[in-house]
């Protein structure tokens, strides 16, 4: 699988942290294109201690997203997938309207005009009317929506478990078989 991995500027840039090292550790056989936008660089030097080197680290390819001009920008390219994690509303925005002027914007268009397989970890709250209904007309056009909103039903212990979960749920959406988070079994009945 050829996977183009887009990080933006929504806080939570820790789930594409942790996307791109469970890609790197555990799934040798995806080629993976990391592009992170100017607000996703921002945003991971303000919420984390990683840089764009240590992400970069985890990817087969790394892309400028200045670069419109890069594999992933073209329907010829033979990209399989892409998932956008985090994805800040304005990047949401952007894809819905088909004005992107970046490439992680660029390439999801291309993901559309193609009806290949689009993935958006929406991060935001509350959501106002225009997100919701951006949303629901990307839906309508096959994208898969996950808002990064982690379950409890695993009984997360800590942060990491919940930022598995939601990471867990994008891969579960590529297809890509992992144990990063305890599946559901049933409830427990009550005695």
């Amino acid at each position: 699988m050829k996977l183009v991995v887009g990080i933006t500027g929504a806080s939570g840039s820790i789930y594409g942290i942790r996307m791109m090292e469970v890609l790197h550790n555990s799934f040798s056989e995806v080629e993976t294109h990391l592009v992170i936008s100017k607000a996703g660089l921002r945003v991971m030097k303000y919420e984390t201690e990683f840089t764009d080197k240590d992400v970069s680290g985890h990817a087969s390819i790394t892309h400028p997203d200045s670069d419109i001009g890069a594999v992933p920008a073209s329907g010829s390219s033979g990209m399989d997938a892409m998932v956008i994690i985090p994805c800040s509303v304005k990047t949401l925005g952007q894809i819905a309207s088909g004005a992107g002027d970046n490439l992680v914007c660029r390439s999801a268009d291309v993901f559309l005009k193609e009806n290949k397989k689009l993935i958006l970890v929406v991060r935001e709250m509350p959501l106002s009317a225009i997100h919701l209904e951006n949303m629901l007309k990307l839906s309508r056009l096959g994208v898969t929506i996950i808002p990064a909103s982690p379950g409890f039903y695993h009984e997360p212990k800590d942060i990491d478990d919940l930022v598995n979960h939601v990471v867990g749920k994008a891969l579960d959406s590529l297809g890509l078989e992992h144990d990063i988070f305890k599946r559901w079994t049933g409830q427990k009945k009550e005695k």
